[in-house]
C-alpha cells in the first residue's frame, strides 16, 4: 500500500533533493523515503538504548563484586560500635 504526501521544501533544499537522486540515479521520492527511513532507524536505536539503560539501572547494586563478608563485618562494626 502506498500513500500520497505533499510535501513544501525551500528552494534550496528542493535543489538538494534533486540534485541527490540525479545523483544516485534514483527518483526523488526514493531519496525521501531512505532519509526518513534512516532518521527513524536512529530514533528508534536512541528509545530502545534508553529502554536497557533503565534496566541496567534497576539492576544497579544487585549484581556487583561485593565482598558479602566485608560487608557483615562493617554492618556489624555499625551496629555494636569498635
Amino acid at each position: 500500500m502506498t500513500v500520497r504526501k505533499n510535501f513544501l521544501f525551500d528552494d534550496k533544499v528542493a535543489k538538494h533533493l534533486e540534485e541527490i537522486a540525479k545523483i544516485e540515479g534514483k527518483t526523488q521520492t526514493q531519496i525521501a523515503q531512505e532519509a526518513i527511513e534512516e532518521r527513524y532507524k536512529h530514533i528508534n536505536i536512541k528509545k530502545k538504548l534508553a529502554v536497557l539503560d533503565e534496566i541496567t539501572d534497576s539492576f544497579h547494586g544487585l549484581l556487583t563484586d561485593v565482598d558479602a563478608k566485608a560487608v557483615r563485618i562493617e554492618h556489624a562494626m555499625e551496629k555494636y560500635g569498635k
